[in-house]
């Protein structure tokens, strides 16, 4: 499935609405206004919480959790390098890697060594807007919740 993530330009928060290939809302995401570090929740249409996303603060590289249902269900850290961009996830659906481009505009996401989605950051664009690809077998929400952090590390100063 194909979702398009464009991000609310004139907000106090962090405020993203993710559409489907055919232009439907299927999800929100938003963020808590003065906190320390980011702090993020993806819901479903109803306000349903799926999963929040929080900035582990002190850290060399950045670092995030996210949860579901109160419980942590993945760890999201980069790994040091010098021009490209890498992460690894630690999360209870299994091990993911993220590499990305020279300029943090393109990503690639592999579940134990196979690709399950791409994305694709557009750049000449008034808000970011993220075109992402989610293979049929994963739980897409986890996968935009995913996408969600690499904007916050990569993107979330350019608004």
């Amino acid at each position: 499935m194909k979702y398009l993530i464009r991000q609310r330009v004139f907000s106090f928060r962090d405020s993203f609405t993710i559409k489907n290939e055919f232009g439907e809302d299927c999800f929100n995401v938003y963020g808590k206004i003065f906190s320390f570090g980011n702090k993020l929740y993806l819901t479903d249409l109803q306000g349903r919480e799926l999963y929040y996303i929080e900035q582990r603060l002190f850290r060399f590289l950045p670092e995030y959790t996210i949860y579901q249902n109160g419980a942590p269900v993945a760890t999201i850290k980069r790994n040091f390098t010098l021009f490209r961009p890498s992460f690894d996830i630690s999360s209870v659906y299994g091990n993911y890697n993220i590499d990305g481009n020279l300029f943090a505009y393109d990503f690639s996401i592999f579940k134990n060594g196979s690709p399950v989605a791409i994305i694709s950051k557009k750049w000449f664009s008034f808000s970011d807007t993220y075109g992402v690809s989610v293979d049929d077998n994963e739980d897409a929400a986890f996968i935009l919740a995913l996408v969600i952090v690499l904007d916050q590390i990569y993107h979330d100063g350019d608004k």
